[in-house]
Formats: structure tokens, sequence, C-alpha cells
């Protein structure tokens, strides 16, 4: 039996660098622009450069709004300056803002031309957006500029994924794996393709390279939990249940997933117990469908006690 199985939580995308800041944990790469010096011009007097620190240093306190203050009068001073456009993409990305990150994005490859992190950045909001045809063609574009940037052939793995060209996204995903070796989504999602292709032994590798990257990962811990439960190796599924509950104490499918264990192991008291707490979270997270799941495996566990 294969349990609920969600994508990746967090960024769906990998995105690049802001200048001097790690934009996303997932991404491994040098800042691509260096930092202008700061200088001590009065405000009348600053440069594209001073005001693209300015923002990098409200990046840094968390002051997004502020940021995108800054990054949006650089790029003003100088529409030229191909930083000051793509930290503002990021900085948009960051609050959710799709469309404007892309169009900033996208100043960025006009001002830039071999600015392969905007293409790869590009392409990655296109793709949040759905707009898988031009997300591929951009990253693409980022791949031909730079060919080791893991990001970008991460990316193109979640297009040709979502267009169900699982060949490609297998490569795609394997070549991240190499670029990126400290990246656990590439692996995760490497993972979930096997799975589709019922290669449980290939998806299980996958998915303990993952967890190896980064242990507190839930959706991967799960997986490997279904694969065994699968199997039939109670015990091993319910300690990846349990790692995925202490990685995320929320994560709703660990419990429901230990439930089932529990259920095999005639153990109906903690049976009730976890999955009274995974019909709480579905329904306190609006995921009816699952909550009835869970609702009905806990009717059968207090039924059999």
């Amino acid at each position: 039996m294969r349990l609920q199985g969600n994508l990746w939580i967090g960024w769906s995308v990998a995105l690049g660098l802001i200048v001097g800041e790690v934009h996303s944990a997932s991404v491994l790469a040098n800042p691509v622009r260096q930092i202008a010096q700061t200088t001590s011009q009065t405000p009348e007097n600053r440069t594209s450069e001073d005001l693209l620190n300015e923002g990098l240093l409200y990046v840094r306190q968390g002051q997004i709004e502020q940021a995108l203050a800054a990054f949006r009068r650089s790029a003003a001073l100088n529409p030229s300056f191909a930083a000051a456009h793509y930290n503002l993409g990021l900085a948009l990305r960051q609050q959710g803002n799709l469309q404007a990150a892309a169009d900033a994005f996208y100043q960025a490859t006009q001002a830039d031309p071999r600015f392969a992190l905007a293409y790869a950045n590009l392409g990655a909001s296109l793709l949040e957006g759905s707009n898988f045809e031009l997300a591929e063609q951009y990253l693409q574009r980022a791949v031909e500029l730079d060919p080791t940037l893991g990001l970008a052939h991460y990316n193109l793995g979640l297009v040709h994924e979502q267009q169900g060209q699982l060949a490609e996204a297998i490569a795609n995903f394997q070549q991240s794996i190499q670029l990126s070796p400290n990246a656990p989504e590439p692996a995760y999602h490497l993972g979930q393709i096997y799975l589709q292709q019922e290669q449980p032994e290939q998806a299980l590798i996958a998915f303990r390279q993952a967890v190896n990257i980064t242990p507190n990962y839930p959706e991967a811990q799960y997986s490997i939990g279904s694969i065994l439960y699968a199997q039939g190796d109670l015990e091993g599924a319910l300690d990846a249940f349990r790692q995925a509950r202490e990685a995320n104490a929320d994560y709703a499918n660990a419990y429901l997933g230990a439930g089932l264990v529990f259920l095999r192991q005639e153990q109906y008291d903690e049976a009730t117990d976890v999955l009274e707490h995974a019909h709480r979270l579905y329904q306190a997270q609006g995921n009816t469908e699952w909550a009835t799941q869970a609702e009905q495996l806990l009717e059968q566990a207090q039924g059999l006690k």
C-alpha cells in the first residue's frame, strides 16, 4: 500500500543568490556579482551600487519592503545594472509576486545577456506560474550559458516531471545531484519519479540519499516509510514515520503512516492515538479528503480495541 505523498513543501523551485546572500538553502553557488564597497556618499549622490548595497543590508535584516525600494532605485538610476534587476526579482519572489519577479529577471537578462542565474530564476518563476514551455526555454538558455548550474538542471527536471517527460526529468535530477551535492531536493524528486515507474528499490536509494543530506526532511522520511511499509518492514517504516514527525510535528502523513503500522501490529491503543492526531491535523489544514481517510482508520482501530 502506498500512502499519500506530498511534493516537496517549501520552495517548489530552486532559486539562485541574492548578491552576497544565500536565498535558498538548496542552492550552492558563488555570488554572481561582487558587493560594491560601502561609501559615505550623501543620499543625493548615491550610486546604483550604493543603493544595491543598501538593499542587500535590508535583506539581511529581513526588511523586504525597504530592500525592494532600494533595488528599484538602483535599477532606475542605472537601467543597465543587471544585479539591481536580479536582486529585485529575488526579493519580489520572496514575497510571492511571481509576475513582477519574472519581469525583473527578464530585465536582468536584457541588461546582461550572459547572466545565467537570471535566466535560471526567470525560468523558475515561470515554472511556478505553470508556464512550462517558456520556463523550459529560459532554463535551457541558463544551462547553455553555465552547464555547471545545478539549480537550472533541477528546475528543468521539475518542468519535465510536470510534463510527464520522466526520462528527461531523471537525467536532469541526476545532473543536479552531481552539481549540487548538498541539495536534497533533486534526490527526493528522483525518488518520486522512480515510484511512478514502480521501481521502489531505486526510489528508496534516492530518498535515503536525500535524508543523508538533510535528515530533517519529513517528506523524504515519510516516503522511505511508505516503501518499507509496502515491503512489510513494519519496524523500519515506523522508525521512518517517527523521524518524519520529529522533523515536522505538524506533518499529518507521519501520524497516518504510524497509525497504519500500529494497525498491522494489532497495537490498537497506539493506532488510536496517532490516528486521532492525524485527523485533527488534516482538519486544521483543510485537507478534507485525508481527514476522512484518517477518520475511517480511526474508527477501525477503535472497533478492534
